[in-house]
């Protein structure tokens, strides 16, 4: 059994063509010494691409195929390569998909008490990240704590309150998250944005602004 993956590529804007064999442009292609080969010629021809949004299938799918790639795509938001699913054997992502009918409804109800766990525990930490908020900078109004609690918690959001320092509510976390908040809503930084300002220049723009929000609602 194949223990690591290849790594199929998933170029934006298909260009390149096939080292050995010149057929393209490739929709997936295999980068080998920085050379792009299809799929046919890096043997994976075969192989069936089932797309990510369905754990258990995939994982089932991957443990039952003797042969399995991920498929990777690049973000040029985040500036990293995202998984977008994985190319298996055709038999094996069969017998996955008769594996995941059998036990469907045991899986959507074990999803539904992860979603409700979840879902509590999101409340709790939207409630202490507040709470932070409202001890490091006593001026912020309410409201205003409430607001910047429940948009920097926000599960999957890549927000900093999500981050390992922003749900420990480290101090710099949590400050990084009310400045935020002041940056879009209490300066014009949007605006300079939208004019085509570059982001770093209009930060340091009104950076002079937000120091002066955050330093009243510190007192």
């Amino acid at each position: 059994m194949q223990r690591d993956p290849v790594v199929i590529v998933e170029p934006l804007r298909p260009r390149a063509r096939c080292a050995q064999c010149r057929r393209g442009p490739l929709r997936r292609m295999v980068l080998e010494l920085s050379a792009p080969r299809c799929l046919d010629c890096a043997g994976l021809g075969h192989l069936v691409y089932l797309p990510r949004g369905d754990a258990a299938l995939t994982r089932r799918a991957r443990e039952a195929s003797g042969r399995w790639a991920v498929v990777v795509r690049h973000d040029r938001r985040r500036t990293r390569y995202e998984r977008q699913g994985i190319l298996v054997e055709e038999a094996a992502l069969a017998r996955a998909e008769a594996a995941c009918r059998a036990d469907a409804g045991a899986r959507a109800r074990r999803r539904a008490r992860d979603a409700e766990r979840r879902a509590a525990e999101d409340v709790r930490f939207t409630a202490a990240l507040e709470a932070r908020i409202r001890r490091l900078f006593p001026g912020c109004p309410a409201d205003r704590a409430a607001e910047i609690a429940a948009h920097a918690s926000v599960r999957g959001s890549g927000r900093v309150g999500r981050t390992a320092a922003g749900r420990a509510l480290d101090e710099g976390a949590v400050a990084a998250a009310v400045r935020a908040s002041v940056r879009h809503r209490d300066t014009p930084y949007d605006a300079l944005l939208t004019s085509g300002v570059p982001r770093r220049q209009a930060r340091v723009r009104v950076a002079p602004a937000v120091e002066a929000v955050l330093a009243a609602w510190r007192r």
